[in-house]
């Protein structure tokens, strides 16, 4: 798929614009970036949509459903990471929380938790589901240092890269976990599906990471690769809404099939269509 002129896909916004998109291949940290990228002040428009569910807890669709269920079982694998952290380890600000059902579950298991959720709507939810305030952005956390960071799918719309990782990178303590979680350009079921694959998503998605470039993108801020780990769940959702970008129908019993085949193959290759990268703040 690659070319002379590093273009890898176009793909289109099924979303919001049904603008086009072309991913170009950076040979050098081996990732995907989107082109062109809308100017800051358009980028919040491309998340205005009643179907963008993280910001929501709708369960009104037969998608919206699989969706909260998924994100019901990623809630317990994701506490289980964390889980594994050592005990004193428990001041933890969760980045992009979006209606904060994942600071609830570390709530309950006595993290003293802190949220940073930019989008107004999915901000009051997680408020008020948490009892506490949820800040807005990044520069309006006047805590002290924190123990644990969690970006679980938030990485890939960050507009500037390195000055995000650089002001989460003050947030943390030495010797601190930072844990992101992206989809992966290099599974089996992105490269089936190809410009129809969901996590693509662009141009919400401005950015798409091999293990490659998870892993040098934060070396280079003393921020080091401890473990890698899969998100198998996500192949299943992220296939069902693939099959409605391909052919416009809820093709479920295809979208099992292929996210079975991807999780299967990752089996071998640990290409897993979403990966957890657990990092440690030097």
């Amino acid at each position: 798929m690659k070319t002379k002129n590093n273009s890898y896909l176009s793909c289109k916004d099924y979303l919001v614009s049904n603008e086009k998109f072309d991913l170009v291949y950076n040979k050098e940290l081996d990732m995907l970036e989107t082109t062109p990228v809308p100017s800051l002040d358009k980028l919040s428009s491309y998340y205005k949509s009643e179907e963008y569910i993280s910001h929501t807890d709708a369960s009104k669709t037969i998608f919206d459903k699989v969706y909260q269920l998924v994100k019901k079982i990623n809630i317990k694998h994701k506490l289980n990471v964390i889980n594994l952290l050592p005990k004193e380890e428990k001041k933890l600000l969760d980045i992009g929380c979006g209606t904060g059902d994942f600071l609830v579950a570390c709530k309950k298991n006595n993290y003293k938790i802190f949220g940073v959720e930019p989008n107004e709507k999915a901000n009051k939810i997680a408020t008020k589901k948490i009892g506490e305030s949820v800040y807005k952005n990044l520069d309006d956390i006047n805590e002290s240092k924190f123990d644990v960071i969690t970006l679980w799918h938030v990485l890939e719309h960050v507009p500037n890269l390195d000055d995000y990782i650089l002001k989460i990178k003050s947030l943390l303590k030495p010797n601190a976990i930072l844990i992101i979680a992206v989809p992966n350009f290099k599974s089996f079921d992105a490269n089936y599906y190809k410009q129809y694959w969901a996590a693509f998503d662009v141009p919400r998605h401005l950015w798409h990471f091999s293990k490659k470039s998870v892993q040098s993108i934060f070396l280079k801020h003393q921020i080091n690769l401890v473990k890698i780990l899969p998100m198998k769940f996500d192949a299943y959702y992220v296939a069902l809404l693939s099959e409605k970008n391909k052919s416009k129908k809820s093709n479920f019993i295809k979208a099992f099939f292929v996210g079975c085949w991807s999780n299967f193959k990752a089996i071998r290759s640990k290409e897993y269509s979403s990966l957890i990268y657990v990092l440690k703040n030097e």
